[in-house]
């Protein structure tokens, strides 16, 4: 829910639970690269996490995915099963790993599923209701920052002990 001027109460990353929750979030998301549109999306689901900020997975209709191609890459979320990740290639600009999903979510996580998630930090502009999204710090977790989100963040240097 947004105040009058679209701005929302803060969350603080510390009050989200662990093992993380999926939500809806229907506010209007859009992911630029090189100044093509990747992704242009109403209809995203929140990931959150006990010390992260949420990250942002675009139902894969709203995505560019000609784009995208298949990494090497996977990884293993407890949680929510093996991830694929994606290089995005827009004009001739290779971005390894811009992207990831979760191809067959475990259980909890299903609403994921035909999703992708992008890491902000790679790609040129990533916007929630036209406010530009910040990354979360480090290279792994992908989270975004917007305005109501509340630190500290795990990612960064000596964080990873959290």
């Amino acid at each position: 829910m947004s105040d009058a001027h679209g701005l929302r109460p803060p969350e603080s990353v510390w009050d989200y639970p662990r093992p993380p929750s999926v939500e809806p979030d229907d506010r209007h998301v859009v992911i630029r690269h090189r100044g093509v549109t990747l992704a242009d999306s109403r209809g995203c689901r929140r990931v959150l996490e006990t010390s992260h900020p949420p990250v942002f997975y675009v139902p894969r209709d709203d995505v560019r995915t000609d784009l995208l191609s298949r990494s090497r890459k996977g990884t293993f979320c407890e949680w929510k099963g093996l991830a694929t990740y994606w290089t995005l290639v827009v004009g001739g600009d290779t971005v390894a790993d811009a992207a990831w999903s979760y191809e067959a979510p475990a259980a909890g996580y299903r609403r994921i599923a035909r999703h992708l998630a992008f890491y902000p930090g790679r790609v040129d502009l990533c916007t929630v209701d036209g406010r530009s999204v910040r990354a979360q710090p480090g290279d792994f977790y992908g989270g975004w920052i917007t305005d109501e989100i509340q630190g500290p963040f795990k990612g960064g240097a000596g964080t990873s002990l959290w």
